[in-house]
């Protein structure tokens, strides 16, 4: 009995002449003879048994159903291997290897594998079908589809190939495509939507009266009226325009349920799907504010950071005021030259008393001086211009404040009266920290 491991293409090694020769000589044993009434023409054999390992979400039966291995098949080394490429290539296993024995009933093949990291999977623009439909749909037509998905790989196709069948099949024209996207709270997903399929947004209804009321929501939302509809729009119009209606009224728990969208038949022309979309809003409690402690700050007493506190105790907790104090505390310090300042706020919610405070460490870091101003694209007579205006001299501690006001206002006022006019500037930071200084970078398009 001989076991030779064999690894897929991404780890295949290079042999000498005289390693492959051996290498040669051992597979010859797929045709010994003590197998041979085992095997047909051409080397190949019967496939005794097959086991797959290493994965904690399919079963050894669910990967080899994948790749159409099973017990009985008549295979050859390069079926072998070809399975080992195919489960390499689906995206959903990061590593694949394999070794196969060969005995007298045949070939026993194992396949070692690792899961690969998945994100979650949104539907963008399917409004015929719920989120629940469409995952159980795919669970039943693609193989090792759990309701994630891989970052990339031939699952993806395969994935996007049933949901046009089943798009097709309410008689739409357009085709799925997928893409990754990043989630407005942080996080990636990957995206399928329908490319050429004539969808808009009829209405948009809320299940909350605060949004319902709120004229500045309202106005937010008739700007989506006729357009197309797309689940990730509404997201991201959810976060930007509704949520923070919700912070400032101190409703800190607020949760936005998924987006739904419902086909209307009034008024439809053909070819044409209106939808009506609806946002599901929780609010939860509304909270007081109940003050700050900071922990780890040694540059800028406990006394002056509390005067960035616009928030009296017992007012209503507004959550956009609390947020920029974090930014104020960030703008205090990189005011002083300390660039990398992290603050790590953490929410203390007493619930019973309807009162919500923080504690929050701040890491410091390294304080940064002037280093050199870079400059690219202009004139001659635009580089004076330009270094003439800088406000930072060099070796001084770096105010990043300045350096915000004159990149706002300073670039134009250094080119007032001129035809001077530039579209773009590139800008960059080039932090050194073996000298704490810091290089400007700024690069005129």
């Amino acid at each position: 009995m001989i076991s030779i491991r064999i690894f897929s293409p991404a780890s295949r090694r290079i042999f000498s002449r005289k390693s492959a020769l051996i290498l040669i000589l051992m597979l010859g044993a797929f045709r010994a003879p003590a197998a041979q009434s085992q095997q047909s023409k051409g080397g190949a054999s019967h496939l005794d048994s097959v086991e797959i390992t290493g994965s904690k979400k399919f079963s050894s039966e669910q990967i080899a159903a994948a790749v159409g291995l099973r017990a009985g098949n008549i295979i050859t080394r390069e079926d072998l291997q070809a399975a080992a490429d195919k489960l390499a290539a689906l995206g959903v296993f990061s590593n694949v290897q394999y070794h196969f024995t060969t005995v007298e009933s045949g070939v026993r093949a194992t396949y070692d594998v690792s899961d690969a990291t998945t994100v979650g999977v949104t539907f963008d623009n399917f409004p015929w079908f719920t989120d629940d439909e469409l995952t159980a749909a795919l669970k039943r037509s693609v193989l090792l589809f759990d309701g994630r998905a891989p970052q990339g790989g031939t699952i993806l196709n395969a994935i996007s190939t049933a949901l046009d069948n089943l798009v097709q099949a309410r008689g739409v024209l357009g085709t799925v495509s997928h893409t990754l996207v990043n989630f407005p709270l942080g996080g990636q997903r990957m995206q399928f939507r329908v490319d050429g399929a004539d969808i808009t947004v009829k209405a948009v209804e809320f299940s909350d009266a605060l949004a319902t009321d709120d004229r500045a929501v309202q106005q937010s939302a008739s700007q989506l009226i006729g357009r197309p509809y797309s689940r990730s729009a509404i997201e991201l119009f959810e976060f930007e325009q509704v949520r923070p209606i919700y912070l400032t009224h101190a409703f800190l728990h607020v949760q936005f349920g998924p987006p739904s969208a419902q086909v209307s038949s009034a008024g439809a022309q053909p070819g044409l799907t209106s939808v009506v979309v609806t946002m599901p809003i929780t609010p939860g409690p509304a909270f007081k504010w109940g003050g700050v402690a900071w922990n780890g700050n040694a540059v800028i007493p406990v006394a002056e950071l509390n005067t960035l506190i616009t928030l009296k105790p017992g007012e209503i907790a507004d959550g956009n005021k609390i947020t920029a104090l974090w930014d104020a505390a960030r703008s205090l310090y990189g005011q002083r030259g300390y660039l990398d300042t992290k603050l790590d706020p953490q929410t203390e919610f007493d619930e019973q008393a309807g009162r919500v405070a923080y504690t929050v460490t701040v890491t410091e870091g390294p304080q940064y001086r002037m280093g050199n101003l870079v400059l690219s694209g202009l004139s001659i007579d635009g580089e004076r211009r330009i270094r003439a205006a800088w406000r930072i001299p060099p070796d001084s501690v770096f105010n990043e404040k300045t350096y915000e006001d004159f990149l706002d206002a300073g670039v134009k006022q250094a080119f007032a009266g001129t035809p001077v006019h530039y579209e773009k500037i590139g800008r960059f930071l080039q932090e050194n920290p073996g000298t704490n200084k810091v290089d400007v970078l700024l690069d005129f398009q």
